[in-house]
């Protein structure tokens, strides 16, 4: 008789549960965002794939090894991992919610009844022992929604710290990147500024040659010390520039005896300008605006937890085990004990306490799309700044390549000009200074140019394809 009360109540359990359909609190839906029809300067470029791996496009065998370290190795991606892997813990506790807990109990204790009682104790012995085997279970039933609107609220919590990791390591292979870009460009510098010191040395010994030869003054040999001086200082701040920045990708590779040979920085091809439009996309490549949207997914599901609140709570509970003084009796039939409950949970008064946390919620999802709707204004900005940078760069290379060549030119008619005694010294001087300045800009605009085309991809959210369809 009691197995079959014990069966019925669990069978109402599950009922019940299966019956629990509504749910309050508003459902998510994406908000409309009123982005453009496609990216300012984004030109017609034609269609084409770039894979998602972007560092990949720079064919520099150095970059992917480093790149590679910093996602195996950096302390911040370890960091964000743990962070993903303490979300799926909280989201499996969210959905055991839904499911009854079934707890085991067993006992045994000895007590001693006082012989002073009013009744008196009668015949019953005044040390009583008792052994219990006992199984019980509770469940809470999810009439409103509040465990369904927990466990939506801890799925988004999850696929956001998922985003969010995205974001870290989208961050981290852009830093790397960008840092041995710069080191690349010192490289390049050391080089500009290497030829610049040997030209200002033989500067220095024609200088003193026509001295001796009574065909110049001192002041000649002075003004080219000093300009050999000043690029030998160049070089060594350069040299210590190198060394932080060598440093910089030890910490970001988690190698901190990282050592990098010099390299050509020329070598390295500049990525394609993406294709026009497409500014849709952003919504559903950027890990940055999909981890606000989860967000805001999460702030909406609060909702209906708080809305929940307001409503009557129905828990069930049951018991089946076997309860005896004697521990030989423990498991015979006269020993069965069951127990079955229906618990009501009214809210009557408290203040509004409740209906201030429904408030606060709706509050909180306001604030979430607030930050949703900010991250996509800043992805079409940043999108729509690189393409700007990239283009704007490319063609200041141009520009300043014309400026190399003619100070590389000018250069060579000056020294001419100074040997055979047809102008002075300082047109040599002024002549080096701007073919050195000429050099250093060009190298620099490469470096700026490539870490433009960085930050591009990084704004696209990891590269982008022509022919994908959106999700």
């Amino acid at each position: 008789m009691s197995s079959r009360l014990f069966n019925g109540a669990a069978l109402a359990l599950a009922a019940l549960g299966l019956a629990a359909c509504v749910t309050v609190g508003p459902d998510y839906q994406r908000p409309a965002s009123a982005l453009p029809a496609e990216f300012p300067a984004a030109g017609g470029a034609e269609k084409r794939e770039i894979q998602a791996d972007w560092w990949k496009l720079y064919s520099d065998p150095k970059l992917d090894e480093l790149v590679a370290a910093t996602q195996a190795n950096n302390a911040d991606l370890r960091f964000a991992a743990a962070r993903v892997q303490e979300a799926e813990g909280a989201l499996r506790e969210a959905s055991g919610s839904l499911y009854p807990e079934v707890k085991g109990n067993v006992s045994a204790s000895r007590s001693r009844a006082s012989e002073n009682t009013v009744p008196a104790p009668g015949p019953l012995p005044l040390i009583r022992p008792q052994q219990q085997i006992l199984i019980s279970t509770s469940y809470e039933v999810d009439f409103w929604g509040r465990v369904s609107r927990l466990n939506e609220a801890a799925r988004a919590g999850l696929l956001g710290t998922q985003y969010a990791r995205d974001v870290v390591a989208l961050t981290l292979a852009s830093a790397t990147a960008q840092t041995y870009f710069a080191l690349r460009s010192l490289d390049a510098q050391l080089a500009v500024l290497e030829r610049t010191i040997q030209g200002r040395r033989e500067s220095l010994e024609i200088a003193r040659a026509r001295l001796n030869a009574g065909l110049a003054s001192e002041l000649d040999v002075f003004q080219a010390q000093g300009a050999l001086s000043d690029a030998l200082v160049q070089r060594r701040d350069t040299e210590r520039q190198r060394a932080i920045l060598q440093g910089q990708l030890g910490q970001l590779t988690g190698r901190l005896d990282l050592r990098i040979a010099p390299g050509d920085l020329f070598t390295l091809p500049v990525p394609p300008t993406p294709p026009a439009g497409l500014p849709s996309e952003l919504i559903d490549r950027r890990p940055d605006i999909r981890s606000a949207e989860q967000g805001l997914v999460a702030a909406n599901a609060q909702i209906g937890v708080a809305r929940a609140a307001l409503f009557p709570s129905i828990s069930l509970t049951a018991g089946l085990g076997t309860q005896s003084g004697q521990f030989s009796n423990l498991l015979a039939g006269s020993s069965r004990i069951w127990s079955a409950g229906v618990g009501l949970d009214l809210p009557i008064f408290d203040g509004g306490r409740r209906s201030a946390r429904v408030d606060q919620a709706s509050a909180r999802e306001r604030q979430a799309l607030a930050a949703y709707q900010k991250a996509i204004e800043t992805g079409f900005r940043e999108v729509s700044e690189g393409l700007i940078n990239v283009g704007q760069s490319g063609a200041t290379e141009t520009d300043l390549a014309d400026r190399l060549e003619a100070a590389r030119k000018s250069l060579e008619l000056s020294n001419l000009r100074y040997q055979s005694g047809y102008s002075p010294f300082l047109e040599v001087l002024d002549a080096q200074r701007t073919a050195n300045d000429a050099e250093l800009a060009f190298v620099r605009n490469r470096q700026a140019r490539l870490s433009f085309s960085v930050d591009l991809m990084k704004a696209l959210g990891g590269g982008w394809s022509g022919d994908k369809q959106k999700p």
